[in-house]
C-alpha cells in the first residue's frame, strides 16, 4: 500500500535496549556499535516521517530533532540504569517535537505508522507537543525557550531525583532562560542541559547575526559547570554528559556539531531548521541502502489536502499581507534618502525576518535594518527606545503568539511616548499547523494603557488595505500595532465586482468601514475573517436577509457613527479569528449597552485547542461561511 496507508518500513524492531552507567565514562565496543545503530535507525525514521509534512504542505522542522538523536539515546540508556533521574526528556525547542512523537511510538503509545500522519489535520500531531493531546507525549512544550524555568520548578517538586532538558542555541537566546539560570545556580537545582549548538536558526546564523553570543560562557557566567564536546562524537558525548551528572547542581553539556550532519542539501544550513524537502528525504534513504521505491511509495503519494470552497465576493488571487507589510515599509522608505532612512528609523529583527515581511525591508534598505536573535522583549525596547527621541521611529516584528511576552514593555514604551510601529503576523488560527501554542489570540492585551492613553490596533482586511494603512500610519506618534495571518487573503470585491480598496482608498484610522448596508442586522467583522463574512452576508443576502456588514480595521477605537448604524439594526454579530474570550466580540456588546443600544448580539471567535494541519483550522473553530450563515439565522429569527 501506497501514501499514509502504508505498513512502517524502517524496522524498528532492531532498536536495542541499553543501560549504561555513568559512573563509567568510557563506553564499550558493544555499547558503540549499539548505539551507533540506535541512533542512525532513529534518524532515518525522524527523516521519513517529517518528509511526510513537506510532502503534504504542513511543513515542518527535521534538522533539530534529526540532530538531538545521540543524545536521546544516552539518556533514554540512564533512564532504563536508575529510577534516580525523572525519565522524560524536556525539550525547550517544541519545533524538535518529532523526537517526541517518536519516543511515543517506541513506548508503544501510537503505532509506527501513525507517524506517516505529521503535522496532518486532527491527526493529534501537531506542530509542537502539547499534554492531553497526543498519546504519550509527557508535556507541552509551548513557545520557544519557556521550559527551562518550568523545569526547574520540576526540580524543586523532585529534589531527589535528576531532571533533564534538552536545549538548543535558538531557545537560549531568550530572556527566560537566563533567569532560570539564576534561580538554578542559586537553588543549586540538579538541572542538567544538553544543548544542540548547530548555528543555525530560522533566519541564519547566530554566529552571524548575534556575534559575541557564546553558549560556554553565557552558563559559565551565571554560574552552571559547562562541559563542550562534539555532539556527533559519541564517545566525548557520553563523557561530558557523565561530569555533569557528577557534578553536584546545574550543569550544562553544550554540543557542536552542524546542522543535520550527514544529510546532503540541507547540512549546516538554515534549510535544515525547516522540514526537510521530498526529494532530499528520498535521496538521503537511498544512500542509506533503502530501495528507492520505499520511500517514494509514501512521500510521493501523500498530497496537500485543501478545503473546497468556492468563496463569492473575493477575488481568486491572494496575496500574503505579512509579506506586504515590509514592501508597504519599502514604499515609505523609498522617498528618503539612505542617510535620511538611517537618521529616522531603525527595524529589528528577532530571526523571523522571511516569515513577517522584514526581509523585503532589509534587501532594499539595509540601512534601517538590525538583524537580532529570538530576544523579542529586548528587540520591542531597542525599538521602542529609538522611538523616544520624537523626531524617530522603531519598527518591530514577530509572530503574534509572541505579543503576549511583550506586554510589561509595551508599557514602558508607553510611559516614555515612544514611536514605535509593532508588525504581528501569523494572527488568529488560520493555517497555524503549530497549533495552540503558536496562536496568535490575544492581540487586545497589547491595548493596555489606561483611558487616558492610546494605542491603535490595526488588522487590514486584504493587501490593498494593509498597502493602506501602512502609508497613513507609519509617522504617526505613539505605539501602532498591526497585525497579518499567516495565511494569504484574497482582495475584498465590491458587489460589481470591483476591488473596494482601490487606488482612490485612503485608510481613516478609528473609521469603520461599511462594506454593505442592511436592515436586519450587521456582522462587524476584520482581518481574514471579513471575506468569509462576506461570503457569508452575500449567500444570506440572496436568501432574503437583508444583512449589513461592517469592516473594522481599527479594532479597538469606537466610531460613533457605525456603532450607531449597527446598535440600531435589529441584530449584531461580531465574527474573528482573535480569542472569544478577549477579543472584539468580548468588547463590543460593552461598547452598546454604554450607548443605550440593544440588538440581538452575538459573537464568534476562536474558542478551542487547535486540530492541527492548515485551511483546517478555521472550521474546527467554527468560523466558516456557513458556520457564519448558521449564527446569523439563529440571530434573524
Amino acid at each position: 500500500m501506497a501514501g499514509t496507508e502504508a505498513k512502517f518500513p524502517i524496522d524498528m524492531s532492531k532498536l536495542q535496549k541499553l543501560t549504561l552507567d555513568p559512573s563509567k565514562p568510557q563506553l564499550t565496543a558493544e555499547q558503540k556499535t549499539a548505539l551507533k545503530s540506535n541512533i542512525q535507525i532513529m534518524r532515518d525514521a525522524i527523516v521519513l516521517f517529517t518528509a511526510t509534512g513537506a510532502a503534504r504542505g504542513v511543513s515542518g522542522h527535521t534538522g533539530g530533532a534529526f540532530d538531538t538523536v545521540p543524545e536521546v539515546t544516552l539518556l533514554l540508556s540512564l533512564f532504563n540504569y536508575s529510577d534516580s533521574y525523572l525519565p522524560i526528556l524536556f525539550d525547550e525547542a517544541g519545533h524538535r517535537v518529532a523526537t517526541q512523537y517518536l519516543l511515543s511510538a517506541m513506548e508503544g503509545h501510537i503505532p509506527y505508522e501513525h507517524l506517516l500522519h505529521y503535522r496532518e489535520a486532527n491527526s493529534k500531531l501537531p506542530g509542537h507537543p502539547e499534554l492531553g493531546l497526543t498519546p504519550g507525549v509527557k508535556f507541552s512544550s509551548g513557545r520557544l525557550g519557556h521550559v527551562w524555568p518550568w523545569v526547574n520548578g520540576i526540580a524543586l517538586a523532585n529534589r531527589d531525583k535528576t531532571v533533564f532538558m534538552l536545549g538548543s542555541d535558538g531557545s537560549q537566546q531568550e530572556g527566560n532562560d537566563a533567569e532560570a539560570a539564576r534561580l538554578a545556580v542559586a537553588q543549586g537545582l540538579n538541572v542538567k542541559l544538553i544543548i544542540d549548538d548547530n548555528d543555525v536558526t530560522i533566519a541564519g546564523h547566530p554566529s552571524e547575526y548575534l556575534k559575541g553570543y557564546d553558549l560556554n560562557k553565557t552558563l559559565s557566567g551565571h554560574g552552571l559547570k559547562v562541559v563542550t564536546v562534539q555532539g556527533e562524537d559519541i564517545d566525548a558525548l557520553w563523557a561530558g554528559l557523565c561530569q555533569i551528572i557528577a557534578h553536584k547542581g546545574p550543569a550544562a553539556v553544550v554540543c557542536k556539531r552542524k546542522m543535520a550532519p550527514g544529510v546532503a542539501g540541507i547540512e549546516g544550513t538554515t534549510h535544515g531548521h525547516d522540514v526537510i524537502p521530498v526529494k532530499a528525504a528520498i535521496n538521503y534513504l537511498t544512500a542509506r541502502g533503502y530501495p528507492e521505491e520505499m520511500a517514494t511509495g509514501i512521500l510521493n503519494n501523500i498530497k496537500p489536502n485543501a478545503v473546497p470552497y468556492l468563496y463569492v465576493g473575493s477575488s481568486k488571487e491572494v496575496g500574503a499581507n505579512r509579506v506586504v507589510f515590509g514592501e508597504a515599509v519599502n514604499l515609505v522608505l523609498d522617498k528618503f534618502s539612505k542617510e535620511e532612512a538611517a537618521k529616522k528609523v531603525m527595524v529589528i529583527d528577532s530571526d523571523l525576518e522571511g516569515s513577517t515581511g522584514l526581509k523585503a525591508i532589509h534587501q532594499k534598505h539595509p540601512e534601517v535594518f538590525i538583524p537580532s536573535g529570538i530576544m523579542e522583549r529586548g528587540n520591542f525596547s531597542a525599538a521602542a527606545g529609538f522611538g523616544f527621541d520624537k523626531d524617530k521611529f522603531g519598527v518591530f516584528s514577530t509572530f503574534s503568539a509572541f505579543l503576549e511576552m511583550v506586554i510589561s514593555e509595551i508599557t514602558m514604551a508607553r510611559l516614555n511616548f515612544c514611536n514605535v510601529l509593532c508588525h504581528f503576523s501569523h494572527s488568529g488560527v488560520d493555517e497555524m499547523a503549530d497549533n495552540t501554542c503558536h496562536f496568535g489570540i490575544n492581540s487586545f492585551f497589547a491595548d493596555n494603557g489606561l483611558a487616558d492613553t492610546q494605542s491603535w490596533l490595526y488588522f487590514p482586511a486584504d493587501p490593498a488595505q494593509m498597502t493602506a494603512v501602512i502609508q497613513r500610519v507609519f509617522f504617526d506618534r505613539g505605539i501602532r500595532f498591526v497585525f497579518s495571518t499567516r495565511s494569504k487573503v484574497p482582495w475584498i470585491l465590491k458587489e460589481d465586482g470591483s476591488r473596494f480598496y482601490d487606488e482612490n482608498y485612503e485608510f481613516v484610522p478609528g473609521k469603520d468601514e461599511v462594506i454593505v448596508e442592511g436592515t436586519d442586522g450587521y456582522i462587524v467583522s476584520y482581518g481574514d475573517m471579513l471575506y468569509r463574512s462576506w461570503d457569508a452576508v452575500i449567500r444570506v443576502r440572496k436568501e432574503g436577509l437583508n444583512v449589513g456588514l461592517i469592516n473594522k480595521p481599527t479594532l479597538n477605537l469606537v466610531d460613533e457613527q457605525a456603532i450607531r448604524k449597527v446598535g440600531t439594526s435589529p441584530f449584531v454579530l461580531v465574527v474573528e479569528s482573535l480569542n472569544q474570550k478577549t477579543g472584539l466580540g468580548s468588547k463590543f456588546g460593552t461598547w452598546l449597552l454604554e450607548r443605550q443600544l440593544t440588538p440581538r448580539y452575538g459573537y464568534m471567535g476562536t474558542n478551542k485547542e487547535g486540530c492541527g494541519g492548515l485551511s483546517e483550522q478555521i472550521p474546527h473553530q467554527g468560523l466558516d461561511p456557513q458556520s457564519i450563515i448558521l449564527k446569523i439565522r439563529q440571530l434573524a429569527q
